[in-house]
């Protein structure tokens, strides 16, 4: 039984009515669990202080988001990546986002003191952030804060990644720490955001070895992302032994997505998901801090963290989706709505599909061969 943690403080984090990285994608996932049935009773963590958010950021860095707080610019905000397209300023950003990083940060803790041992933070996976910059969506890196907590105890941590967007803030502000192995299942940066996560990144100094990339071609299907995913991934783990696994579990690989181009259905992220359980039941003792991330089709979105809520939770599957909850929710969406929770069976006549297939092969056995040398395998 996983402990779940949401306070509506996340739904503060918040660009505006027309930017893609909305809190309705939460709203409506929680509506959706309330509906049908699951007994959250969500664990309201406190916000993260100041002090805490420094753990990773630079001091300017964080002084320039607290200016943008009254929701003007501060002078050369851009140059530390706020009041832009992706990172608009808006009233109380220092807040919104120390209380997301509050909730990773809590859920690292009630594992790290074992007073919980699967957590899922139900908002959060902010990536993109880095030290000194804000981007992609993210202000302040949650994740990051929580696995610095994580190894100011000595634990060593496996952070697996598997939104459609390189982890590239959490590989850059981790890849000198060989306490930290950073793996992250992405679209390639050839094609994609942030235009990093080759394979040949694979950390640098004491932590070099320990970042893994597996950059993925435009329409890679479920088949070939699971082949690449169990090819590198448990690999990995068992090589590492981590004493916990935080992974973040963006929806917008989903082939429904509008900012991406891989072709994964909500059939694959449930196969995900179980195998996230299995994996940190196998090498991490049971531990592993999920949190959410990306995702820009509601209807996708939506189904996808219901999942991944009522796996963590070891609570059945449903086949449809409650009537109620789709009427409520069609009446505020122009999209149609999916009423089960899984995707309809569908061919998605991808051409070259078998040149893709051997592309993201070749990819996941590159991305084990540049990190050979430095585990002294053959």
């Amino acid at each position: 039984m996983a402990t779940f943690l949401f306070h509506d403080r996340y739904l503060d984090y918040h660009f505006g009515p027309q930017h893609p990285f909305s809190p309705v994608r939460q709203e409506m996932t929680m509506d959706l669990l309330e509906t049908l049935g699951v007994p959250l009773d969500p664990v309201a963590p406190p916000v993260a202080t100041r002090e805490e958010v420094r753990r990773v950021h630079g001091e300017r860095f964080v002084e320039k988001v607290e200016a943008a707080s009254d929701g003007t610019p501060p002078p050369q905000a851009r140059s530390f990546g706020l009041n832009t397209g992706d990172v608009p300023v808006f009233e109380n950003m220092d807040a919104a986002a120390r209380g997301l990083v509050g909730g990773t940060l809590h859920a690292g803790r009630l594992i790290a003191e074992g007073d919980a041992t699967r957590v899922l933070q139900f908002g959060g996976g902010l990536h993109h952030a880095h030290r000194a910059r804000a981007s992609g969506f993210c202000v302040y890196n949650d994740l990051s804060v929580a696995i610095d907590a994580l190894r100011e105890q000595g634990l060593r941590v496996a952070y697996v990644d598997v939104d459609v967007h390189h982890g590239d803030g959490v590989q850059h502000l981790h890849d000198e720490d060989p306490g930290v192995l950073t793996v992250s299942l992405h679209e390639t940066g050839r094609s994609l955001f942030p235009g990093t996560g080759h394979v040949e990144e694979i950390g640098e100094g004491a932590g070099r070895g320990f970042s893994l990339n597996v950059p993925l071609a435009p329409y890679t299907e479920t088949d070939s992302y699971l082949d690449a995913f169990e090819h590198v991934v448990p690999y990995a783990l068992q090589h590492f032994q981590p004493d916990v696994i935080v992974a973040q579990c963006g929806a917008d690989a989903h082939f429904e997505d509008p900012l991406a181009d891989l072709l994964l259905t909500t059939q694959a992220y449930e196969t995900i998901f179980r195998r996230l359980l299995a994996l940190s039941d196998d090498h991490a003792e049971g531990r592993l801090l999920c949190t959410l991330g990306g995702g820009y089709r509601l209807d996708a979105v939506s189904r996808i963290w219901a999942l991944l809520a009522l796996t963590m939770m070891d609570r059945e599957l449903p086949e449809t989706l409650p009537d109620a909850w789709c009427e409520r929710w069609q009446a505020r969406l122009d999209d149609p709505l999916t009423p089960t929770l899984h995707d309809p069976d569908r061919d998605f006549n991808v051409e070259r599909r078998s040149s893709i297939e051997d592309r993201n092969r070749r990819t996941s056995e590159q991305a084990l061969e540049q990190v050979a040398s430095c585990w002294n395998y053959a």
